[in-house]
This record gives C-alpha cells, sequence and structure tokens, in this order.
C-alpha cells in the first residue's frame, strides 16, 4: 500500500473511530438508576464474611459469604439524629450507620430544585457492620442503637462528636464519630469483647444518572502506592488488600471512603447484585479510621489529608488525566473562572504541540504539490508496485515530505483530547461553573442554546476548507467532508458538557490560525525555492 494512500485512510479511520467511541459511550453504555429506583437493583443482605480464626481473613484471600443470617429487614429504619452543616445533611439511622447524605448546595439540585441524595435505598450503608458469627450478625440487624444526642445536630461552625452504641448479648459496640463540617470524620469503634467483624463504607453513591462511559465501583490504594479500580460489573468477589490506606466507593462526582494513612487496613471486596464491588474493613476491638463522604472536590480531599485527592480517578487515561487536572486546577486559581482557564489550557497544549504540528503541515502542504508527480508516477509505474513505491519515497526524500508527518498532530491530540474528556466528564469542580453567565452557567452540563455544537462544526468545516489535502478516493473524501456535520449533530442530540465542546471549538479555532500561519510560511518557503531556481538557471 502507498505511504500517502495509508496516510488518508489512517486519518479516515482514526476520524471515524472516534465518531464511533464517543457515540457508542453515550448511546450503548449503561445508563444509571436513579437513587429513588436503586432498591429494584441491589437488595441489601445482612450476609457475614467466613473467618478462619488461625488466618487473618486478608491474608487467606478470601471474601466468601458463608450463609445468610435470618432474614431482616432494615429498609426504612427509624432515623436518630441528623448531623448538618452548610453542604450537607447527615442521617443515621437506628442500626448505627449513615442512612442518608443530602447535598445542600444548589449545584447539585435537579431541575424541580430538590436536593441530591446520594446513598440508594435498600444498600449497604456507611458504618454498617457484619459480625462473623450468624447468629450474632442477626442479632445485630434487629438491635437499635442507642445516640448521645438526638434530633438536629448543627455542624456549621466546627466539629460534632455523636456516639452510637448497641448492647448485644455477646457485645457491646460503641461508635464514637466526629464530624467536620465538610463531611470528613473519625470513627472511634469500641467492642466490650474481641468478637470478628468487618465495617464497610458503604455501597458506592448514586449520583449520576448520564448514559456517559463512566468510571464507577471501587478504588483501593495499598501502602505501596499502587491504585485498583474495580468497576461495578467487574467485582470477583476475592479480591483482598492488605496495609490499604484508601478504600473507596465511588460515582461520577461523589464517593464514600475510609482511610488509614499510618496502619493501613485489611479490605475485602464482597460481590453485590450485577458483579459490582462492595468493600469491607477487617475490625478490631478498638479500631479507629478517618472516613469521608461527599462530592471529589479537590481542594476539600486536600485539606483533609493530600494522599486523598488520589480517590478521583479517571479511568483509562488517568495518567494524563491528573496531571491536566493539575494545571486546569493552576490556572483556575489564577483566574477564577473554569471557562477561561480551559481556553488557556487549550492555547497551551497547542504551543507546546506546536513544532510537531509545524512539521506536519508543512508535509501535508509539500505531499499536495506533489500529488501531480505522483499521478504520473502511479500511472508509469501502474504494473510494478515495489518499483512505485521505490520511486515515491525517492521523491518524498527528494523534496523533504513525510508522508505519515501529517497524521501525527491529530494521534497525539488523540490521547489529549481522551484525557481532557474525562477530566471534564468527572471533576466535580465543574458542576455549576459558569463561563459567561445567561449563555454558559453550567460548564457540566450541555450548551442550552446548542451555540457550542454549531460552532464546533463550523470551525471544523472551515478547518477542513484550509488544510491541504489529496483524496484520490471520492467516498473517503465524501466522509471526511461530512464529518463536521455527523460531529456537530452528534452533540447537539447528546447532552455533552459544554466544557468539553469549548474545549473543542477553541482547539479547532487556534488549530485554523495555526494552519494559516503555516500556509504563509509554506507560500514563502515555495517562492524562496523558486527565486533560488531561478537564480541557479541563470548562473548556469
Amino acid at each position: 500500500m502507498e505511504q500517502q494512500d495509508l496516510n488518508k485512510r489512517l486519518l479516515l479511520a482514526l476520524a471515524l473511530s472516534f465518531l464511533v467511541f464517543i457515540g457508542y459511550s453515550y448511546l450503548f453504555s449503561p445508563k444509571n438508576v436513579p437513587v429513588s429506583q436503586e432498591s429494584n437493583r441491589t437488595t441489601v443482605s445482612t450476609e457475614t464474611f467466613t473467618v478462619d480464626k488461625s488466618v487473618p481473613q486478608v491474608e487467606k484471600g478470601k471474601a466468601a459469604v458463608e450463609k445468610k443470617a435470618p432474614a431482616t429487614d432494615v429498609s426504612n429504619r427509624k432515623a436518630l439524629l441528623n448531623v448538618v452543616s452548610h453542604t450537607f445533611k447527615m442521617t443515621f439511622d437506628e442500626l448505627g450507620r449513615i442512612e442518608q447524605f443530602e447535598l445542600l448546595e444548589k449545584k447539585y439540585q435537579n431541575a424541580e430544585g430538590h436536593n441530591l441524595r446520594i446513598l440508594g435505598a435498600n444498600v449497604a450503608k456507611p458504618l454498617e457492620i457484619r459480625f462473623a458469627d450468624a447468629a450474632l450478625n442477626a442479632e445485630a440487624f434487629k438491635t437499635p442503637y442507642s445516640a448521645s444526642v438526638s434530633g438536629r445536630v448543627d455542624a456549621k461552625n466546627g466539629p460534632v462528636t455523636v456516639t452510637l452504641t448497641q448492647k448485644l448479648s455477646k457485645v457491646t459496640v460503641t461508635k464514637k464519630v466526629t464530624i467536620q463540617p465538610n463531611g470528613a470524620y473519625t470513627l472511634d469503634l469500641e467492642l466490650s469483647d474481641n468478637v470478628p467483624y468487618f465495617i464497610t463504607p458503604g455501597h458506592r453513591p448514586l449520583a449520576d444518572n448520564s448514559r456517559y462511559m463512566l468510571v464507577r465501583g471501587a478504588l483501593i490504594k495499598t501502602a505501596d502506592g499502587v491504585i485498583t479500580v474495580i468497576e461495578d460489573g467487574d467485582a470477583k468477589g476475592d479480591e483482598t488488600f492488605k496495609n490499604a490506606q484508601i478504600a473507596s466507593a465511588f460515582d461520577r462526582y461523589v464517593a464514600t471512603m475510609f482511610y488509614d494513612f499510618k496502619k493501613g487496613m485489611d479490605v475485602s471486596v464482597l460481590k453485590v447484585g450485577k458483579d459490582d464491588p462492595l468493600l469491607f474493613v477487617k475490625g478490631s476491638q478498638s479500631l479507629h479510621l478517618g472516613g469521608y463522604i461527599g462530592p471529589k472536590e479537590y481542594h476539600t480531599l486536600a485539606s483533609i489529608n493530600p494522599e486523598l485527592t488520589d480517590a478521583i480517578e479517571f479511568g483509562w487515561f488517568t495518567f494524563l488525566s491528573k496531571p491536566f487536572f493539575k494545571v486546569l486546577l493552576w490556572l483556575h486559581s489564577h483566574i477564577g473562572n473554569w471557562g477561561w482557564a480551559i481556553i488557556l489550557f487549550t492555547l497551551l497544549v497547542k504551543l507546546i504541540l506546536f513544532p510537531l504540528s509545524y512539521k506536519g503541515m508543512m508535509s501535508m502542504q509539500k505531499l499536495k504539490d506533489l500529488a501531480p508527480k505522483m499521478k504520473e508516477l502511479r500511472e508509469k509505474y501502474k504494473g510494478d508496485p515495489a518499483k512505485l513505491n521505490m520511486k515515491m519515497m525517492e521523491m518524498y526524500k527528494k523534496h523533504g515530505a513525510n508522508p505519515m508527518g501529517g497524521c501525527l498532530p491529530m494521534l497525539l491530540q488523540i490521547p489529549v483530547f481522551f484525557a481532557l474528556y474525562r477530566v471534564l466528564l468527572n471533576a466535580d469542580e465543574l458542576q455549576g461553573a459558569v463561563w459567561i453567565h445567561g449563555w454558559i452557567d453550567n460548564l457540566a452540563a450541555a450548551d442550552p442554546y446548542y451555540i457550542l455544537p454549531v460552532l464546533m462544526g463550523v470551525s471544523m468545516w472551515f478547518q477542513q476548507r484550509i488544510t491541504p489535502n489529496n483524496f484520490t478516493d471520492p467516498m473517503q473524501e465524501k466522509i471526511f467532508k461530512f464529518f463536521p456535520i455527523l460531529m456537530a449533530g452528534m452533540f447537539i442530540i447528546m447532552p455533552f458538557p459544554s466544557g468539553l465542546v469549548l474545549y473543542w471549538v477553541v482547539n479547532n479555532i487556534f488549530t485554523i490560525g495555526q494552519q494559516y500561519i503555516i500556509n504563509r510560511a509554506y507560500e514563502k518557503h515555495k517562492a524562496k525555492a523558486v527565486e533560488m531556481a531561478h537564480k541557479k538557471g541563470k548562473e548556469s
């Protein structure tokens, strides 16, 4: 296959695969069930773990279920108390669990103005205990806790402490929970007798019902810095982690987690629902853990402990997304507007990639000028493909043209785009972030007036017009010309975050400006080459 044809086909394949990937991620990714319907998805159980007294559970490499305790209704349990800050309302129920967590900030409200409640019904809740003894476990799910305070507890101005006590036949459980105004808390759990048990940060929160291909599930960071993500649907039920520092159950924007950076935690994974992970930490008679529940907002997590920012996960492209996110955070700290931060970030990326883009675009210009000569070569050597390729490579070398050079800038843009796509899709900071009042009031939501998708299509079409191409296959050329219409239509039909579309529009505009600069530079280069050739002709 000729290198030039390979170049064109690669460009077309990249464009179409990109369209298919983005479309598929929206149209065919599993739609998350709204919180109010979650009771039909994953039913809570009061299962116990198998425990070998001579071998710690996590070392045994097993988190299997031995048997179910007698059926116990744990839904609609009576609320013991509410802890309220400026940003949340945390409800404890009579089983000593965080039964519900309600976000009070306006940016989390739905279209009807209702606050977002992130914990589903009939699922394992944060601070829920499972005893290894089946009979004790069944008793625990029937015996209510008592609380040191009741009603509404105000945590707006500083930390508050609540003590929850459960008296069972064999043991008394005391949970002392100190809650900070930002959603962080510390748990001091004491048992009157040393009986084996496990405690969970809860089933992953349910804060988003979009159809994007998002990362949801569990994240575990171990003492050696290794981060493992077990997505919903991928849990095996036998995963174990010793000396884990973070155990997080997370959704698109929110998480509920335990952490211990000093002693570490022994974490086991239970498979629930449709192979979803449910994390459990092995308990001790005297247990101290840090905890957090709420949005995965970078500065909030960093204020609790900088290492907690590792709980912000971006999926496949995390290795690129994390540094991109930090650059965006830095830009925003100086500008104070996420829209302008995205624009400056785009400019920064274009400047860094400009040397490669310059070489690639200059190569495409040369290939365009060589098209007539290449056509002559094809006619001359149409019966000898090997000689044709050899002659074409000689011509490329003579004129300094790289047949693959035009693809390199695009190949580099693809991981950049997908990494930023993950950032803009998952960053809680963009929720409710205003770029231009009255138009883009939420960079995490779609453009309500479809201006950005239209601008994206128009800028992409104009970019194609001024970019040199030499398609020989009419069908390939037609598909490529329709690509801007397809992309604009897809972004209008699918509610992609306006922050992402803004990046694409600005990237197109900068690329157009870049192309004009390169076109002018190439014209000067050609004029100089003609002048030199004319001068040599006179001298000879």
